[in-house]
């Protein structure tokens, strides 16, 4: 790959439309802008990140999450576009706009509840009462529907024309569109155990499009492309963010303590540098503000490391090799003190009470959601069913010709949900609240 082919102004939907009008925004710039502006991400403030939705306390939502992790990796990439300017490279300077579109546009796919809302939907068809549908669809179709993705769905919102919109979706160029695809293979290829995977059967030819006009190279023997290189840089700032805030959030809210946080963020520097972060909090009397100081530092450090092995895993990358993520090759004391928030998150944060409410209530409401959702487009006859799917906005074809196309109508309009929404329409449905 070299970035001559992979770096274009091409627009999935606009590819014959030639524009004559001088913008004084950049392509890449646009980009951002329709995603910043556009429904789906305003959504994003009401669906549950890690913790519930604020009350007093206020924590981290999707949204807030996205707009983070789009200024770490704008930072992470002007990093490395700064390294590269002393040297003979043609890395390009629009590569920042790229990257901070891509990490803005990163959740869209996200349903409600945070991960518990991706497995509800995933374990409906594989364990569920939606079992009993395998047998209407081939295999790629139900592998979609098994493996259920936040990360192929924000492809499809990004991209799938819904009824009554345009070609092409949200009509991005074709860099920032194939930025936000981790794992460039469809779920019929996913490896054993895992669930991720890149596109769904139904946009499978948009990515090829994508992809062949880029010239990333498909492995046959894989059944996958390789990865698009600005997907590193958008995977670090999200693994940057989520790592790093999820811990001050559960400072904040009492599930840590302080000084286990702050044991925990001193421990990604040297001995030296942990001296002068103390004595600077010694000036702070507020220990929020203390946290967000050691925050602030814990991320600087990270965007320079993973900058750095950017910089070095740069022509393993540009071969198409499979080089792991950024974040596992960070150097020491990085690597260790990362590991340990790792651990301290899956073991005190993750498993913690309020978490785990959460997302037994959110896997409960999408279940119930599905159920009778995915009767009604069976049976679009029955009075109730007429009923249920008449409170479907049109834009969701689940009158679709098609068993899959009706029933991946009822996963985008489930995930396209806010927690709020997808709770209300389930009291509704049960008869347990009329308004």
């Amino acid at each position: 790959m070299n970035w001559q082919s992979l770096i274009t102004t091409r627009r999935l939907g606009l590819e014959d439309y030639h524009s004559t009008h001088t913008e004084i925004r950049s392509e890449f710039e646009r980009d951002y802008d329709r995603i910043i502006f556009s429904a789906p991400f305003r959504r994003l403030q009401n669906k549950t990140q890690v913790f519930p939705l604020p009350e007093s306390i206020f924590v981290h939502n999707r949204l807030t999450h996205s707009l983070e992790v789009s200024s770490v990796g704008r930072s992470l990439t002007h990093r490395i576009v700064v390294a590269k300017q002393s040297s003979a490279s043609s890395f390009p300077a629009t590569i920042p706009e790229i990257v901070q579109a891509a990490c803005l546009a990163h959740d869209l796919g996200n349903p409600p509840f945070g991960h518990s809302g991706e497995l509800a939907i995933a374990t409906f068809f594989s364990e569920g009462a939606g079992t009993a549908l395998q047998q209407e669809m081939s295999v790629e179709q139900w592998a979609d529907l098994t493996h259920f993705d936040g990360n192929a769905n924000a492809f499809r919102m990004l991209t799938h024309r819904f009824v009554g919109r345009r070609d092409g979706g949200f009509v991005l160029t074709y860099p920032t569109l194939a930025s936000i695809v981790k794992y460039p293979y469809a779920a019929q290829y996913c490896p054993k155990g895992k669930q991720k995977f890149g596109f769904f059967t139904q946009d499978k030819e948009l990515y090829e499009r994508i992809a062949s006009y880029l010239d990333i190279p498909y492995s046959a023997d894989n059944n996958c492309y390789a990865r698009y290189p600005l997907v590193y840089l958008v995977e670090a700032a999200d693994d940057i963010c989520y790592q790093v805030m999820d811990l001050e959030d559960a400072c904040k809210l009492s599930i840590l303590p302080f000084s286990e946080v702050q044991a925990l963020f001193l421990a990604f520097f040297s001995e030296e540098r942990r001296e002068r972060c103390l004595q600077h909090c010694a000036q702070l009397a507020d220990t929020n503000e203390q946290l967000a100081y050691l925050r602030s530092c814990v991320i600087g450090a990270l965007v320079d490391g993973c900058a750095d092995i950017f910089i070095s895993n740069e022509q393993a990358i540009m071969a198409g090799e499979a080089v792991p993520a950024l974040i596992k090759q960070l150097p020491e004391p990085l690597n260790s003190a990362y590991k340990r928030c790792s651990r301290v998150a899956v073991e005190k944060v993750y498993r913690s009470r309020i978490v785990l409410d959460i997302e037994l209530a959110g896997y409960k409401v999408i279940t119930a959601l599905l159920e009778h959702y995915t009767e009604a487009v069976m049976h679009p006859d029955k009075a109730y069913s007429s009923k249920l799917l008449d409170r479907v906005p049109s834009q969701y074809d689940v009158r679709a010709d098609d068993v899959y196309g009706r029933v991946m109508a009822v996963c985008d309009f489930l995930s396209g949900m806010t927690d709020v929404y997808a709770l209300d329409l389930y009291r509704m449905i049960q008869g347990i609240d009329i308004r």
